[in-house]
């Protein structure tokens, strides 16, 4: 093997009489990258029952028809009433992520004690990039079925919404605000199920439509409230009372708002109704495996569960919006 010499200067910054500048960083990775979502922070933790989880929803009270309650007093003849329920299942679905540490970055890194928490910080951030995967997918998960599942993926809440029937447009000449308050007084009017919606979810570019229309045509700001992790809100008042407008980010629409072929959904969600059903525990789970050859060690995050939307047909609105 021929040796091979290198320049000091190829790796200092400058040298002169009584100087020698190389390269130093700060020890601070500058990092705004995001990560979690609100939507999945707020909805219900439940363990699942098994695989698939299973449970049971009440579509009617045990009450006889009207035409059969009332009756002669002199011939009462009382008619058998039942209650009626359906069996409702959600599969399981997994989500994996590794990450591995070569040997000898681990002991040069520990031994110029600089980026001493990189270890750390990459596992957090393996864990936090497969949150980030878990919440974009309780949106805009690819399956199309609770019952016969098609791919690997979670049945989105935006699927399940949908599939569910509940979904109105609000045409360009329309008015956004008017046209959320009336979709939410119908959903509070349903005279068999006791609807409550608690949260309307959209991308920021279609609350920020919301806002300036509410400026120009009603020279309103809308009020704020606090959710979840101490973020502030805008709230929009409605039957339901005042709910507040969260921006999603893994909301996505398409076109150009302003082109008149721009589409941008909203959801209009009781959230206490969407569930997500965990195998074992809520968070991720980290594995160490077993040191290969190569002596890297291999950390392996885990997380098993699946969304359901409960009363998708009744309990929550697709809106869409087009500008």
């Amino acid at each position: 093997m021929k040796a091979q010499f290198m320049d000091l200067h190829a790796a200092a910054d400058y040298l002169g009489p009584g100087a020698v500048e190389i390269n130093r960083y700060q020890t601070e990775i500058t990092d705004i990258v995001r990560r979690r979502g609100v939507f999945g922070q707020r909805i219900r933790q439940i363990p699942a029952t098994g695989h698939p989880s299973r449970f049971f929803e009440q579509t009617a009270i045990v009450s006889p028809v009207a035409t059969d309650a009332f009756v002669d007093p002199r011939n009462i003849v009382a008619k058998v009433g039942s209650p009626s329920r359906a069996e409702r299942s959600v599969p399981l679905k997994a989500l994996v992520s590794q990450i591995n540490y070569n040997l000898f970055d681990i002991e040069v890194g520990s031994q110029q004690s600089q980026f001493a928490f990189l270890q750390a910080k990459d596992l957090a951030d393996s864990v936090e990039g497969l949150m980030r995967t878990h919440d974009v997918a309780l949106w805009n998960g690819s399956d199309t079925s609770l019952s016969a599942p098609t791919t690997p993926q979670y049945f989105g809440v935006c699927g399940q919404i949908e599939a569910g029937g509940n979904s109105t447009t609000i045409h360009t000449t329309d008015s956004i605000v008017d046209g959320l308050k009336s979709t939410i007084a119908q959903m509070v009017s349903n005279s068999s199920f006791e609807v409550r919606p608690s949260a309307i979810y959209a991308n920021p570019v279609l609350l920020d439509l919301i806002d300036r229309e509410m400026k120009t045509a009603y020279n309103v700001v809308l009020s704020t409230v606090d959710i979840t992790g101490g973020l502030r809100v805008k709230a929009l008042s409605t039957q339901a009372g005042d709910l507040p407008l969260i921006p999603e980010w893994a909301l996505g629409y398409t076109g150009t708002p302003g082109s008149g072929t721009a589409v941008l959904p909203c959801y209009i969600v009781s959230e206490d109704m969407v569930e997500y059903h965990w195998l074992t525990d809520a968070n991720p789970r980290v594995f160490q495996l077993g040191l290969p050859g190569s002596l890297a060690s291999q950390m392996v995050v885990v997380k098993f569960g699946a969304p359901v939307v409960k009363g998708a047909s009744y309990a929550h609105y697709e809106v869409k919006v087009n500008r």
